[in-house]
């Protein structure tokens, strides 16, 4: 009887792997069959049953399924079902934990739908997987700023910053305060300090994930893992006795941004003296410091001086009143989003932040320092008492006459009685500046004993400077720095001082305000770019207007155009004069459609998104007399937003397609050649995609500043720690947003040509190219900066390195300096993928 159950159990698995490999068989017939039919949620399900059942099929099916996941992914995506295509991924990943691809794929979904954080892990995680997948190492390029912020490699690299916090952490652990907690601990370096200096219990806490566990394995590296205790929140969730036993008798931290306070430090300190340290050390009294509690840095002083900054200027007010033809007067008002920060009631930083001592064309200081406010972080009743205190008034005297553009703002950190800190612009300092630009006046120049006026106050967790305006010197009035009253002599005195600030301030609320980017202004401003655009544009439109408009076509960008006024009867007639057409896909807001309406019987349209930028569109093309079907917007017209570049009409093509080609920031725009492979099927004879080409253009330096911003350099500058190897994993070779007018550094060649990108005739592209670079200087190449020249057509051409340029620049920074001599001759290997390039250095 035995042996009879035995086979009956032996036919039995017989009969189900029979059965197994049949429903296998038939599932993978009907994913086969559903993909024919591109019903690809059916064929994924196929394919999950087929993985389950049959695991060794893995390899097999690998690609298939890759290819199904994918476009049922796309659909999923266009049809908004987020949380369904989160789970197919889902399920994939739990298939194929170490695929790359899938990993690159679900990252660039979370990206596209803003979870920039998510999407940077999973590009990372694809880049660890396979360090050689190029398109999973562009994405984690595009997106390491939100993993690990750059900014970490600057302070890491400054000794003299790292020394002065060891310092003041070594006297406050030898004086008693033997219990740390350490806020918003980064890479874990202050409390590596803590725990040299011979604190007995040290806990340290991080938010970010990434910053989490890169502490954490940056304290197992210098052998502390079990004397510092790293605990996964924000220092406002934590709680005695759940996290840390008992009170601490010292808190350390240095969440500070440019302007003191935008990372919370009033907050989360308020929340420590309430919570987690111990009763501050009672005044003038004499007692052991470890049985109170205390807080490092102790204190801060904020300082303040109007500026002259040409560079602050171009990059939030409009300087011009006509752009290429196009009036801008009085039509509408631009201003920033720190200007439309001021009023609102949205959290939004109030300021920028510049490193003065780098900025183009540098700047010129219209008043001397002056302190705006001091802050006792170890009086719990002032920090208190910082949010709910009233805007007070504050007078700077000009002691230099000249252009009031911004108010520059820094501090001095005091650690401690004997230690200190300062983000002085004239300082070597890692930190940059908080700049308050100016907006919204009538007359900006300012002459040597007028005063700037301001207002001051600690909102959202950010020092806010507003309502900046100039007080003329024969007004005669004395503000008092904390009193919010006129100290005025007499009624004829207030008159005449009313009567200056009126004249200083737009009172026409009745104009249309449109809020801009910094860098869109600073393109509003770029007068070589629209006048660039207007000519080759009259070019183009002139070889394909018919023959009876050419003599009124604006060929060299500085006649009228085609007459308006002609067009304008015509159109209300409900003739179509033969209009041509023009697409701006370019990002952001942008003019050049307007300029396009003003050469001739065109319909531009404009691919702008936001309703402010739509509506201040609009009030110009009125203001600029335009018939109202000359700009229209062309996303308003497309039934799938997805796919923008597609015909005007069924029965016509574009005269013109404008694409963005190269990122501010001066990276390539990332599927820049796919778009205009579509664009060239788009353009009717004679048309033409703008720019037709563009070429690249590098030089080799040595640049100290470059590698400090881009790795931590060792141990050096550490103390000793060993952070370096972690944090560098995070490291991005290209540095953007440079200007290479100010960049501290050496060439030591000259410019060359490295690439040739052309748009309207592929067979001109190469992704790779050999270029060898002559050395002029002898030195350490560190670097590769590398700009554009924009080609619209052979005879008109930008320059991103211009200096009124308002596109920035890029460098490539070397993992290892190379040494050189003068004569030497290095071969650069360019490579070109998608829209990234990257270069190897060869002797």
């Amino acid at each position: 009887m035995p042996n009879s159950n035995a086979k009956l159990h032996s036919n039995h698995r017989g009969g189900r792997e029979a059965s197994r490999r049949e429903l296998v068989s038939r599932s993978l017939q009907s994913a086969q069959h559903c993909l024919e039919n591109q019903d690809f949620g059916t064929a994924y399900a196929h394919y999950l049953l087929v993985l389950n059942l049959a695991p060794e099929l893995k390899t097999t099916v690998k690609e298939t399924f890759q290819f199904t996941l994918f476009k049922w992914a796309e659909e999923l995506d266009s049809l908004a079902r987020i949380q369904d295509l989160f789970n197919c991924y889902e399920q994939a990943l739990e298939l194929y934990p170490n695929d790359e691809v899938i990993c690159n794929s679900m990252g660039e979904h979370l990206f596209r739908m803003g979870f920039r954080d998510e999407a940077a892990g999973y590009f990372h995680r694809a880049v660890k997987l396979n360090p050689g997948f190029a398109d999973a190492r562009e994405n984690f390029y595009r997106v390491a700023n939100w993993l690990v912020e750059r900014w970490h490699f600057v302070m890491l690299n400054d000794a003299r910053r790292n020394l002065t916090y060891l310092r003041a952490i070594e006297s406050a652990v030898r004086s008693g305060s033997t219990s740390v907690l350490d806020i918003g601990t980064g890479t874990g370096i202050l409390s590596m300090f803590a725990k040299k200096a011979g604190a007995s219990f040290v806990y340290a806490c991080e938010l970010s994930k990434t910053m989490y566990e890169l502490a954490r394995d940056v304290v197992a590296a210098n052998n502390m893992e079990r004397e510092i205790k790293l605990l996964h929140l924000k220092s406002l969730d934590i709680e005695i006795p759940k996290h840390i036993p008992e009170r601490v008798s010292l808190v350390v931290t240095e969440t500070v941004d440019a302007g003191l306070f935008g990372e919370g430090i009033v907050e989360s300190l308020i929340h420590a003296w309430e919570h987690l340290l111990l009763q501050p050390k009672p005044k003038n009294q004499d007692v052991s410091a470890g049985d109170y509690g205390r807080v490092i840095p102790a204190s801060a002083t904020i300082f303040g001086m109007a500026v002259e900054c040409k560079e602050i200027r171009r990059h939030h007010r409009v300087g011009m009143q006509e752009v290429a033809g196009v009036c801008l007067s009085d039509s509408v008002q631009f201003f920033s989003p720190t200007y439309a920060a001021a009023g609102s009631e949205e959290t939004v930083e109030p300021y920028t932040t510049e490193k003065l001592s780098r900025v183009p064309g540098g700047y010129r200081a219209l008043t001397e320092p002056c302190q705006v406010m001091a802050v006792d972080f170890n009086d719990l009743q002032e920090l208190k008492s910082l949010a709910s205190r009233k805007p007070w008034k504050l007078s700077l005297p000009v002691t230099e006459g000249g252009i009031l553009d911004a108010v520059v703002v820094w501090f001095v950190l005091q650690l401690d009685d004997e230690h200190s800190l300062s983000t002085s612009p004239t300082e070597e300092t890692c930190w940059e500046q908080a700049v308050y630009p100016v907006q919204g006046l009538l007359d900006y120049s300012v002459k040597t004993g007028d005063t700037v006026m301001m207002e001051v106050s600690c909102q959202d967790c950010y020092l806010k400077i507003q309502k900046i305006s100039s007080l003329p010197s024969e007004c005669g009035m004395d503000f008092s720095d904390r009193d919010d009253t006129l100290s005025l002599g007499n009624e004829a005195e207030l008159c005449n001082a009313l009567a200056g600030l009126q004249t200083s301030t737009k009172q026409d609320s009745s104009t249309p305000v449109c809020v801009l980017e910094s860098t869109e202004i600073a393109l509003l401003n770029d007068i070589a770019y629209h006048e660039c655009f207007k000519a080759a544009m009259s070019k183009v439109l002139l070889s394909l207007a018919p023959s009876k408009d050419l003599h009124s076509m604006d060929v060299d960008g500085h006649g009228s155009g085609i007459n308006l006024q002609e067009h304008q009867n015509k159109s209300s007639l409900g003739v179509d004069p033969d209009a041509l057409y023009i697409l701006d896909v370019s990002e952001g807001f942008s003019i050049l459609p307007i300029i396009a309406g003003k050469l001739g019987p065109v319909r531009a349209y404009s691919s702008v998104e936001k309703e402010q930028h739509q509506a201040a569109l609009q009030v110009i093309a009125e203001a600029n007399h335009f018939p109202k079907e000359t700009l229209e917007f062309w996303l308003s017209h497309l039934e799938e937003e997805s796919v923008v570049l597609q015909r005007p009409k069924s029965d016509k093509l574009w005269s013109i397609i404008i694409l963005d080609v190269i990122e501010t920031s001066g990276l390539i725009q990332q599927e820049v050649m796919e778009k205009a492979a579509i664009s060239r099927c788009l353009l009717h004879s004679g048309g033409k995609i703008f720019p037709q080409y563009v070429l690249v253009y590098g030089m080799l330096v040595e640049s100290e500043s470059l590698l400090l911003e881009s790795a931590v350099q060792g141990t050096e500058p550490t103390l000793g720690f060993n952070i370096a190897p972690f944090i560098n994993q995070f490291k991005v070779p290209v540095r953007v947003y440079l200007d290479l007018s100010t960049l501290p550094c050496v060439p030591l060649s000259k410019p060359a040509e490295l690439l040739r990108l052309d748009l309207m005739n592929p067979l001109l592209n190469s992704s790779s190219r050999e270029v060898k670079i002559q050395i002029c200087k002898s030195g350490r190449v560190t670097a590769i900066p590398f700009w554009y020249h924009i080609h619209l057509d052979e005879d008109h051409s930008l320059n991103t390195s211009d200096e009124s340029s308002h596109w920035k620049q890029a460098a490539v920074v070397l993992d290892e300096p190379i040494p050189v001599q003068v004569g030497d001759e290095l071969v650069l290997d360019v490579q070109h993928h998608k829209s990234n390039i990257s270069f190897t250095v060869k002797r």
